[in-house]
């Protein structure tokens, strides 16, 4: 029990100061008030408490099956570390701010080529742009985007190679770690899960594509120059690769929980069958 309650208040804490970072380093350059800034991380570390403190799932999938949520954080916190770096380093230059600026700027640049999705966050823009506001966008969204996708490598890579998830310690529960999949909505489990799983691959693959064209056709509704804002810019872009990597995450999970359902059922078919044949 003291357990659970601590490490749901280690998490929450985690939460609240991811939430609330940004905007303490950016304070100067920020035109979000302090105390809605404080009353989200709050809200944030609330739920985070009361998700993990409850021993019956509702939202957040895969709580009983790291480390796909650790690494989800690790990417989300790296993300906006670094990119708050960037954003610092215009009005609070530091050794480490110059290095990552340096870093930001070599890896926009070589991702800003044709059709590739910095490419069409850059074109996003306006035309009139000035090249510092061009420059922080394109070094943001390599950044973020470098960092989410290398989550996704290290998750696949324990998939693949550590054979996730590990069920010698514990046995991998369907119901607490997809509290959102209905195995009784009809049709066979396994084929659902592949199915969803590829759909959501595929959507993580486009979005990031997607997501830029959607907005350039409405800028006479979303204003890009809200990414002048350092706080809007480095939550969109945050938000812009997380969630594809989230959703690649997703579909190479289910694909491995619907190999591991099936070979559970092959095996429990060959058994029963030899003992058929036994007693026959």
């Amino acid at each position: 029990m003291l357990g659970c309650i601590s490490g749901a208040l280690f998490r929450a804490f985690l939460v609240c100061l991811l939430a609330i970072v940004p905007a303490l380093a950016l304070h100067s350059q920020s035109s979000f008030p302090p105390e809605l800034i404080v009353f989200l991380g709050i809200v944030a570390a609330s739920l985070t408490f009361i998700e993990y403190n409850s021993h019956y799932p509702s939202i957040i999938e895969f709580r009983d099956a790291p480390p796909i949520n650790r690494l989800r954080f690790a990417a989300v916190a790296f993300s906006i570390f670094t990119l708050t770096l960037l954003a610092r380093h215009d009005f609070s230059p530091s050794n480490l701010t110059v290095f990552v600026s340096h870093i930001g700027l070599l890896v926009g640049q070589v991702l800003d080529f044709p059709f590739s999705p910095v490419r069409l966050i850059v074109l996003m823009l306006p035309p009139d742009a000035d090249v510092a506001f061009y420059n922080s966008v394109r070094g943001a969204a390599g950044m973020a985007y470098v960092i989410c996708m290398i989550a996704v490598l290290i998750f696949l890579a324990s998939v693949r190679g550590a054979r996730w998830p590990n069920v010698d310690q514990s046995a991998f529960n369907v119901w607490t770690n997809l509290p959102l999949f209905d195995p009784t909505a009809g049709g066979d489990v396994v084929a659902r899960m592949t199915r969803d799983g590829r759909i959501n691959i595929v959507l993580g693959i486009l979005l990031p594509f997607c997501i830029p064209v959607v907005v350039r056709h409405l800028s006479e509704v979303i204003d890009p120059y809200l990414l002048r804002n350092p706080l809007t810019l480095i939550w969109t872009m945050t938000a812009w690769s997380l969630l594809p990597a989230s959703m690649i995450m997703r579909g190479i999970a289910l694909g491995r929980i619907a190999g591991m359902i099936e070979t559970k059922r092959r095996r429990t078919y060959a058994e029963a069958l030899e003992e058929t044949v036994q007693t026959a």
